[in-house]
């Protein structure tokens, strides 16, 4: 099954005097906030992303988003839509790191430790090599 590239949900932008812009997505019950316009923009983009990868990652249904005239408002309510493109989101998933327990003979771990060696770094260079990665 071919994955969407860019969902496109409404969020209420909720204001109220001397506090950050409230942000909820009724379609997915998730919510987030920011001190200005901006700012809350940014954060219901990143919010959905990151909602969104992780029912895609969990094999969870993506609910339908509903329409903007659909979405009821008080008076000190707007609804914005909000979109997001996924591929940076799973790109983010697949370059994240994993812990891995490896075990050394206690001579090589101390002959390592001797000259400060980053074993992280150094497993990951000899398997790009062994599986002939470049990057």
């Amino acid at each position: 099954m071919r994955k969407v590239n860019r969902y496109f949900y409404p969020a209420v932008f909720t204001y109220e005097e001397g506090q950050e812009i409230a942000v909820f997505f009724p379609d997915l019950d998730v919510a987030t906030s920011g001190e200005n316009e901006d700012d809350a923009l940014l954060s219901a983009r990143e919010l959905l992303g990151v909602v969104l990868s992780g029912l895609e990652e969990d094999g969870e249904v993506i609910p339908k988003a509903s329409s903007l005239r659909d979405v009821v408002v008080e008076k000190n309510e707007k609804v914005v839509l909000i979109d997001v493109f996924m591929p940076a989101y799973r790109m983010a998933n697949i370059n994240r790191s994993v812990n891995r327990t490896v075990r050394l003979p206690a001579w090589l771990n101390a002959a390592a430790l001797e000259v400060n060696l980053n074993f992280s770094q150094v497993l990951q260079e000899a398997l790009k090599e062994k599986l002939a990665i470049n990057r």
